[in-house]
């Protein structure tokens, strides 16, 4: 379990398939502290298990069915991921409830600026809008963000600039693909 709060960006230094599995290492050092081999990191709203650690590396697998609906499929060396440690009890909780389990693949539409400030409008499947709540809680590539509006197939959050520069979001433009996991409260109330 995981709140959506963005620990720190990570950077992928190597991929590698053996089988099925896609090994991934990226670069870290903030989520190395106090983590082991075992453990759940959420990279990019995705919850991976640490395989092997070493000084300024995290290692994971992943698996085909977690491949193919992240978008970790997309990424390429040197890329930004946003990267946080598995919540305690007794942490404070400054998102929401994040699973680490990628519920659709979003299209950032738009990425431009409302009144000063800076709104993404995103799409994703019309069989999930149901999910999307104005006024509610998102993970967008495992940052905890607040549904603004919503539209046919689109809903819009807007990113304060202390987001923009310390996640993914920052790089990120129109057609770019963003993880998306709908609030589990959401979910629970709107089960079909």
């Amino acid at each position: 379990m995981f709140s959506g709060i963005v620990e720190e960006l990570g950077e992928l230094k190597k991929v590698s398939k053996r089988g099925d599995v896609t090994l991934f290492e990226f670069q870290a050092e903030k989520v190395l502290e106090d983590v082991n081999i075992g453990d759940s990191i959420s990279v990019n709203g995705t919850c991976l298990t640490i395989i092997k650690k070493e000084s300024g590396s995290l290692y994971f697998e992943v698996m085909p069915q977690t491949f193919n609906v992240t978008n970790l499929m997309t990424l390429k060396i040197k890329d930004k991921v946003n990267l946080e440690r598995a919540l305690k009890i007794g942490d404070r909780l400054s998102g929401h409830f994040v699973t680490g389990h990628i519920d659709c693949i979003g299209i950032i539409r738009r990425k431009n600026y409302v009144n000063d400030n800076l709104c993404f409008e995103i799409a994703i499947p019309a069989k999930f809008m149901h999910y999307v709540l104005p006024q509610g809680s998102m993970a967008i590539d495992g940052i905890s963000l607040t549904i603004v509006d919503k539209r046919a197939n689109t809903f819009t959050v807007y990113i304060i600039p202390h987001t923009l520069k310390n996640t993914t979001l920052g790089f990120k433009g129109p057609s770019d693909k963003v993880n998306i996991e709908f609030d589990i409260l959401a979910k629970r109330a709107n089960t079909n």
